[in-house]
């Protein structure tokens, strides 16, 4: 098995690039199924999730041509099937995404409910929810999502939570669909605008992404584009506060600022120096960080998914700091990692107290999801010794060349392949 191996101690220093955004991606690339032509998806992140969409893509009957590691050529007009199965979508959550797809093009969709990593209950019923209204039926069938109607037609909206996974299916399946669709309460996350603007450059006429309103007028013909994938927010936030906890000075390029505000007033109140450019930003930190809060919200809020990442860095904080889970109901769960490396962190329900210490200790730790593996990174770029962690396939659904980007700003860290343990029996 591999794992990846820091010794910490190691300042950070120098310049990294921002690879493309993992959360645009995974609803661009269906999103093509709606094309009437071959798109080219330019700026896409090399990591797992992106591999499994176009894995997807291609057993439907899409043809799919690499043209380099970031550049891909799809033709979706071959796609014969509208059917996802479990084995298909298994570990991905953006398996999601082929049911508004799929509807908006065949006016049906069979598809395994979405994976991905396990923090809580990933419900659907805001999907189902929008996919009625625009008038499909939708059942439960051996573990399958069935979703099928004879005519689709244009309708409102109102979502009773904010969901980004909903916004994005609902804008799927009504792209296409005869009259006006408009959805209330919608997730305004950078990615949403993102796939906006794919279908929008394609011809369709989606106004108000980036908004809580969102009005979809149908249209028939969808042509085929070249699109370039926004820089991903997250991959620049985790590389910023990484930045701050080992007490770096990095250049973080190909970044959108606007779209890194939360995370910056954050690091700016626990003392980093951050400095801002066109499509760059600049992350110097000298002194241990100071105690702050942190609640995570919906889109402009902070994002759930630096939540862990953050949590690190405060568990070096000097105070005590307060970290509040807004989204998901489940996200504590690296916690445990953390202590076993010294932090001092007391966890009850939604809400994480975090009283910092003034160094953590190396051990052997795992990455419970992706955002959880990056926090265990981040810890071992700080301890003292060297740390192991474990379960490094979901650190590779969301991080493009981790490893790498990190030596080159003088990181010590390495993947390491060591023996599968040996599952001993007892003896009868």
């Amino acid at each position: 098995m591999e794992i990846i191996s820091v010794n910490g101690g190691k300042q950070l220093n120098g310049s990294v690039t921002i690879s493309g955004a993992k959360n645009a991606a995974v609803a661009v690339l269906p999103a093509v199924v709606l094309s009437d032509g071959i798109c080219r998806i330019e700026n896409l992140p090399d990591i797992s999730d992106v591999s499994k969409v176009l894995k997807v893509l291609k057993e439907l009957g899409a043809s799919v041509k690499l043209i380099n590691k970031s550049t891909v050529e799809i033709d979706p007009r071959p796609i014969n099937s509208y059917v996802v199965s479990k084995e298909m979508a298994e570990g991905m959550r953006a398996s999601s995404y082929f049911m508004g797809a799929l509807l908006g093009r065949f006016s049906r969709a069979v598809v395994a409910p979405p994976g991905g990593c396990d923090f809580g209950v990933r419900p659907i019923d805001q999907h189902i929810k929008g996919f009625e209204a625009l008038g499909a039926d939708v059942t439960f069938d051996n573990g399958m999502v069935n979703i099928s109607s004879t005519e689709l037609n244009g309708s409102s909206v109102y979502l009773d939570v904010v969901s980004v996974g909903a916004t994005i299916n609902i804008m799927l399946a009504a792209v296409k669909v005869r009259g006006l669709t408009v959805i209330e309460n919608a997730a305004r996350e950078p990615h949403i605008v993102d796939l906006a603007n794919f279908l929008n450059s394609m011809g369709a006429n989606i106004m108000g992404a980036g908004t809580n309103v969102i009005k979809i007028r149908g249209t028939s013909r969808l042509e085929g584009v070249t699109y370039s994938i926004i820089p991903d927010q997250i991959e620049a936030g985790t590389y910023m506060v990484a930045a701050a906890a080992t007490k770096g000075d990095v250049l973080i390029k190909n970044v959108t600022p606007k779209h890194l505000e939360s995370i910056i007033a954050k690091l700016v109140e626990a003392g980093v120096e951050v400095t801002e450019y066109d499509e760059a930003v600049r992350v110097k930190m000298s002194t241990r960080p100071k105690k702050c809060n942190v609640k995570t919200l919906p889109h402009p809020g902070f994002p759930t998914d630096m939540q862990p990442q953050f949590a690190a860095f405060l568990a070096l904080a000097q105070g005590t700091s307060i970290v509040t889970e807004g989204v998901w109901d489940n996200r504590f769960r690296y916690v445990d990692q953390l202590t076993m490396m010294g932090a001092n962190i007391q966890v009850d329900g939604k809400v994480a107290v975090i009283s910092g210490v003034s160094s953590l200790s190396a051990a052997p730790v795992k990455a419970n999801d992706l955002r959880a593996g990056a926090a265990m990174i981040i810890a071992g770029l700080v301890a003292n010794g060297v740390t192991e962690i474990d379960n490094i396939e979901y650190i590779e659904r969301g991080y493009e060349n981790i490893v790498e980007k990190l030596t080159n700003l003088g990181a010590d860290i390495k993947r390491v392949t060591k023996p599968d343990p040996v599952v001993r029996k007892k003896a009868l």
